[in-house]
């Protein structure tokens, strides 16, 4: 009931009152908490993994104290990446670096085929790296893209996002599949195996939504917080000498990736417990300090800086440029936290482990009942982790092989497709493609959400079929 109250007056204030969504959030997030008692409070701390002692005092919390926790924890979590990924956009547009790329996939690739780039480029990108980076990465160069093609905006902005999402949900060392594999013993070279097969099906699956979706709604193109339409048409309209080359235009992208993915690789590489020579120990120093993703950031936006700096040579411009993409970086950053702090009081209700329980008498169709619980429990509470971490809990003591009929590797896949259903405004990414991309909330739940319930169908689909035909016990 308590949940059902948080996200009609969350739905109420945006489409009924047309409030501020900021305000709207943090309203339903205070209802929401103020409606949880402290029975509720403690048995969600004790299932979280708190001792008893913590898990007292976070019942005693008042709704101040765990709003503004909340709202600290989210910020916390994306407000350094997203600053100085609004900077890396900002400089990337303003000094034609965008554009530059976007020519080069065209001429690389073809205009037709461009989709296909984007959807198949973020894919690959969120396997080694943080996906709201991805996000930030691809949408300035999606909304370039738009300007080339502007029918086919919506086209090019649900791949630029849609593959990430599959990626991070099935394929480790993203968070959510590394902790399901490691709590159930799967070995994680077969579950990035599996993983990416099956990923691959429920990206096609996506593109052909996002194509219909195309045809089917118009998107527009907008003015954002961070740049208008007649500065992208402008870009758009440069000659080819007056853009920056492409290697230079590639560098700010292509950095934090290669410092990310360096610091996964060496850490899969180098085991620390082994006895270290001094370049090995520098190796594992180094990228542990610049594969930090809010460091790799850090670092690709001063190098984004440079290349703008240089564009424009004009300190007024620059200023005014930094400027906008801190302002712009700032209203998002307030709207993520908002969305998360409604997720987590929603959280704290403890509607995962009342799901769980729920979902224990009903033992048969193992797959498919993993598969609901998992997207219940995104649903409502927002978060695609905690849904994972739920289910797993719930499903763990029938996932042995003897039980199942087949290797458990499958149901940590299905939990995957599960928790990418159904992400609307309780989600951080909800926001985050809405406030970047210019789009209303409706029209993010038509071409981001719904393609998302494609994606994981698709995903059940193809792994029930794969443990009937290839059950590997």
């Amino acid at each position: 009931m308590i949940v059902a109250i948080g996200i009609f007056v969350v739905l109420f204030c945006i489409i009924g009152l047309k409030l501020h969504v900021i305000i709207s959030l943090l309203l339903a997030a205070l209802i929401t908490g103020i409606l949880c008692s402290q029975n509720q409070l403690f048995q969600y701390a004790i299932h979280s993994g708190m001792t008893e002692v913590d898990a007292a005092k976070l019942s005693q919390q008042s709704i101040g104290t765990r709003l503004s926790n909340a709202f600290g924890s989210t910020a916390a979590k994306i407000g350094i990446l997203v600053i100085f990924a609004s900077i890396i956009g900002s400089a990337l547009i303003k000094s034609g670096a965008a554009e530059r790329i976007i020519r080069s996939l065209i001429n690389g690739v073809g205009e037709k085929k461009a989709g296909v780039a984007f959807l198949s480029g973020s894919f690959a990108l969120a396997i080694p790296i943080f996906i709201d980076m991805v996000y930030f990465l691809m949408i300035p160069l999606v909304k370039s893209m738009g300007i080339h093609n502007p029918k086919k905006f919506s086209l090019y902005l649900s791949c630029g996002v849609g593959g990430a999402v599959m990626a991070h949900a099935m394929i480790p060392p993203t968070p959510g599949p590394s902790f399901v594999a490691k709590e159930m013993n799967i070995n994680l070279g077969l579950m990035m195996m599996l993983g990416f097969i099956v990923g691959i099906f429920t990206i096609i699956c996506g593109y052909f939504y996002a194509l219909w979706a195309n045809k089917k709604w118009e998107l527009p193109m907008r003015d954002t917080k961070d740049i208008t339409i007649e500065e992208l048409k402008q870009k758009s309209e440069l000659k080819a000498v007056d853009l920056p080359g492409l290697g230079v235009s590639l560098f700010p992208v292509v950095l934090p990736i290669l410092l990310i993915t360096g610091k996964t690789i060496i850490g899969l590489v180098i085991d620390k417990k082994d006895s270290l020579n001094s370049f090995q120990a520098f190796l594992l120093k180094f990228f542990d300090i610049v594969g930090d993703s809010n460091i790799a950031l850090f670092i690709s936006a001063f190098f984004a800086l440079l290349l703008l700096w240089k564009r424009l040579k004009d300190a007024k411009a620059f200023r005014k440029v930094v400027t906008e993409s801190l302002t712009s970086a700032g209203i998002i950053v307030l709207i993520i936290s908002a969305g998360g702090t409604f997720g987590q009081m929603l959280q704290q209700t403890g509607i995962g482990v009342k799901i769980g329980e729920m979902a224990t008498v009903y033992k048969s169709f193992i797959l498919p009942l993993a598969f609901l619980i998992t997207a219940v429990v995104r649903t409502a509470q927002g978060s695609a982790t905690v849904a994972m971490v739920t289910t797993i809990g719930v499903m763990q003591g029938f996932s042995t092989p003897e039980v199942l009929g087949f290797h458990p590797v499958y149901l940590a896949l299905v939990i995957g497709c599960g928790s990418k259903i159904f992400a609307w405004m309780n989600d951080s990414a909800f926001w985050i493609i809405t406030e970047m991309s210019g789009m209303k909330e409706k029209e993010t739940v038509k071409f981001f959400s719904y393609m998302l319930v494609v994606m994981g169908l698709a995903g059940l689909a193809a792994i029930m079929i794969l443990s009937k035909v290839f059950p590997m016990v």
